[in-house]
């Protein structure tokens, strides 16, 4: 793992390229591809075909590219509820205690967040206020690549089922017997979730934004995944909605000399473990501190089983990076919006107040942010690749509309209209102000 001195260097590591058509695609993939077009394609034209012949074709070209790119031949997409509850009866009780604990501290959480409709009335009789609204389907896709992530059902299901979403439909990548990793499957079923899907990759996007003969179309399509999944998303935006487009996952530690160097090392593998595109960066004050922790990832990395992936994570995305003071590691880090951001040093809650952009903040030692990734409450599903600058984590809103409401007595339409007119005939728009003069000339 790279060692990088001084404010600027950092800042330069930390500017690199991170956007979503910068991340790699697997040369098998990239084959697969080939083969089935007949033709060497890039991951955002190949993604816009698949798209194409599921919105044309439906549950054929689903079974076509789940083939192809999946290597498995399904027939049926739908998991049974007899599968999902065999599921759950054969998943150890250690691991349903512990999906069950988290689904518990996820949804009372969210509850929190709960917003409401209102009416505001004026003592001429007008009104103003706003309807909220649950969306009628939504459909959550749970990433089934490189691990089964049932963490990742509950982080995206709970907050809709918060909202008051009535239809929510899952979509995980099949195994090679064509089934869902029965683990999601037991999530599901704690989850109270009874449609599943066997389906990956854009295909899956696709076919929860146009629907097909056995998947019906949702409203909006939450949950993060492999690149083709986040291009896919990025394409069916404005047919459905969308949570936000995320790219590998991330996290920055700022810690001083009061951090314990294997904590901290820790910490980076844990992230690292993800995918070979995860990223973990320390910015510390320390130098000591930097050469300790680079030492125990050395003593830690060994003994892990994913270590070949740790360590290509570490060597191209990863970096300790030695700054001055906080006051430079928080500016970088606000520059960077990381998804995570972990404050390990003597005074957390000083630092707070200073964050202007992250997805999650991890304040104080005893706040690693592997228990943010499973049980601590918050959606683990946040913004990355510096789109925490304007995004959020998912949160009940994102299964939320609002629609105004908008009722006005003869007395407020009269006192609004002239300014009202005055605004139209500026905006040359004559007919606007014509339907208010229209009413003027009634009383």
């Amino acid at each position: 793992m790279k060692v990088i001195l001084g404010f600027e260097q950092a800042r330069a590591f930390l500017a690199r390229n991170r956007s979503l058509t910068a991340r790699e695609v697997s040369p098998e993939l990239l084959e697969a591809i080939a083969q089935a077009f007949g033709e060497a394609l890039t991951g955002e034209e190949a993604v816009r075909r698949i798209v194409a012949q599921v919105r044309a074709e439906g549950d054929t070209a689903l079974r076509r590219w789940s083939e192809r790119l999946d290597g498995v031949s399904v027939q049926q997409f739908a998991i049974g509820v007899d599968e999902i509850e065999t599921a759950y009866e054969e998943t150890p009780l250690k691991v349903r205690q512990a999906l069950e604990h988290a689904t518990r501290r996820i949804r009372a959480f969210h509850q929190k967040q709960r917003a409401r409709s209102w009416l505001e009335w004026d003592d001429d009789g007008s009104a103003l206020g706003q309807l909220v609204r649950p969306l009628r389907r939504v459909g959550a896709y749970v990433p089934g690549g490189r691990a089964a992530y049932p963490s990742s059902l509950l982080m995206a299901v709970v907050p809709a089922q918060v909202a008051g979403v009535r239809e929510i439909v899952v979509c995980s990548p099949p195994q090679r017997d064509g089934h869902v990793n029965p683990v999601i499957l037991a999530a599901a079923k704690i989850a109270g979730v009874t449609e599943v899907y066997a389906l990956g990759g854009a295909q899956a996007i696709a076919a929860m934004a146009y629907g097909t003969e056995t998947l019906p179309r949702a409203d909006k399509i939450v949950g993060a995944g492999g690149l083709f999944v986040t291009l896919a998303k990025r394409q069916v935006f404005g047919e459905v909605g969308i949570d936000g487009l995320y790219g590998p996952t991330e996290t920055l530690l700022i810690a001083d000399d009061s951090a314990e160097p294997a904590w901290v090392a820790a910490d980076l593998l844990a992230q690292a473990e993800h995918d070979p595109l995860a990223t973990s960066i320390l910015l510390t004050t320390a130098e000591a501190s930097a050469r300790a922790v680079s030492a125990e990832l050395d003593r830690q990395v060994a003994h892990l089983p994913r270590r070949a992936i740790i360590e290509k994570s570490l060597q191209e995305q990863g970096a300790i990076c030695v700054v001055r003071d906080l006051a430079e590691a928080l500016a970088l880090a606000n520059l960077y919006a990381p998804e995570h951001l972990c404050l390990l040093v003597r005074e957390p809650w000083s630092l707070l107040g200073q964050v202007q952009n992250a997805g999650g903040v991890f304040v104080g030692h005893r706040s690693s942010e592997a228990l943010g990734d499973y049980i601590v409450g918050p959606s683990h599903i946040m913004p990355t690749g510096s789109t925490a600058r304007f995004g959020s984590p998912l949160n009940v809103q994102d299964f939320l509309k609002i629609t105004s409401v908008f009722a006005l007595s003869d007395q407020a339409a009269g006192e609004l209209s002239a300014s009202a007119i005055t605004l139209a005939e500026a905006e040359g728009l004559q007919a606007h102000a014509n339907a208010l003069r229209q009413r003027m000339s009634e009383h």
